[in-house]
């Protein structure tokens, strides 16, 4: 077996772990600080909206040997708006002007037809108006609503309205922090950015729901027993999952990290950089946020209960008398000879 694998097998079993839930206001400070940064950045630079979202023209030209300097310069001299010139596999260009209607459309064509050196005949140019940008944006806006109620209801039934708040919450983390990194780096936002964002809520639950799943389990009759707290059992299903949920999202940025960094950016296919920047950032943070976030969320509203409560003190009271008679704090007084590992503050042991 391989040493992550191994790792994973004990982490599972728990016999080494992590102290996730107890270090949680660490995770609550920093999703706070990164939350504030992007509600910051959103709130001084904007997002910078694409053709799609504000209107305008897209101009496509043959063949041209004009540099996409001198184009976006040609551009935005024939136009008196900014341009975005890409340049296409076929040797052509792509520019888009936002702000234009059809008359001064047909004489920036004009112009760039003679500035570029090709035939104006041969630039095709499609016209975007607002209005479909708009629909667009209420669509995503009125599917999101859709997926959240959905959600939270699949989730107060298949577990508990506790983690259907956490689940919650911890989508709305990741939809800020990606909407926020757009804001800094001003990449275009586009309708593909629109679906990359919808698209990391599916991989964002999907993480969350997997660590529910082993929380449940761990929790069935938690309050019968005197071993273990509510926290312990979650750091345990955090634990359990988190080779787990570490490869799945590793696999996922790999491919997506490819577009980026490589597609857009060595390769200059900057019409990928709308969707996978979004795809990117949105899954680290959701692998973030299923981890940090959700799970302790859960804790804090459950330990509320009176039961769990009641349960926290007989634990606690009873690893304190044990510590003072100088025996694991894991001793079971009850009892049960068999061996078996228990967390304790996210730390496994075996006892006998």
């Amino acid at each position: 077996m391989s040493k992550l694998g191994d790792l994973g097998a004990k982490l599972y079993r728990g016999e080494v772990g992590y102290d996730f839930v107890g270090k949680r206001f660490v995770w609550y400070g920093v999703s706070v600080l990164i939350t504030i940064t992007a509600i910051v950045a959103l709130a001084v630079q904007g997002l910078n909206m694409g053709i799609e979202f504000k209107g305008g023209a897209v101009f496509t030209t043959p063949k041209t040997a004009v540099s996409v300097a001198r184009a976006t310069e040609a551009a935005e001299k024939a136009s008196g708006h900014d341009a975005i010139v890409q340049e296409l596999g076929t040797g052509g260009l792509r520019i888009q002007i936002s702000g234009l209607d059809t008359d001064s459309a047909a004489s920036v064509k004009k112009q760039l037809g003679t500035d570029l050196k090709v035939d104006a005949g041969q630039i095709n140019a499609d016209l975007v108006g607002p209005s479909w940008g708009e629909q667009i944006a209420n669509k995503a806006w009125t599917g999101l609503a859709i997926f959240m109620v959905l959600v939270v209801i699949y989730l107060a039934i298949a577990f508990e309205w506790r983690m259907a708040v956490a689940a919650l919450i911890a989508l709305i983390h990741d939809l800020t922090i990606t909407v926020g990194v757009y804001a800094l780096v001003g990449f275009e936002v586009t309708p593909g950015t629109v679906i990359g964002l919808l698209t990391i809520l599916g991989y964002s639950l999907y993480d969350t729901v997997v660590v529910f799943d082993g929380l449940k389990e761990g929790a069935k009759d938690i309050t019968k027993q005197t071993r273990w707290t509510f926290s312990d059992v979650a750091n345990r299903s955090i634990n359990g999952t988190l080779v787990r949920s570490i490869n799945t999202t590793v696999v996922a940025l790999l491919p997506v990290g490819a577009l980026l960094f490589i597609g857009g950016g060595f390769l200059g296919a900057g019409m990928l950089n709308d969707i996978s920047l979004s795809l990117f950032v949105g899954l680290a943070a959701g692998a973030y946020s299923s981890i940090f976030i959700a799970t302790p969320l859960v804790v804090d509203l459950k330990e509320r209960e009176p039961a769990m409560k009641a349960l926290k003190k007989r634990v606690l009271a009873k690893r304190a008398a044990a510590a003072a008679k100088g025996e694991g704090a894991d001793v079971d007084t009850d009892g049960d000879e068999t061996p078996q590992v228990v967390a304790q503050g996210g730390q496994g042991r075996r006892r006998r």
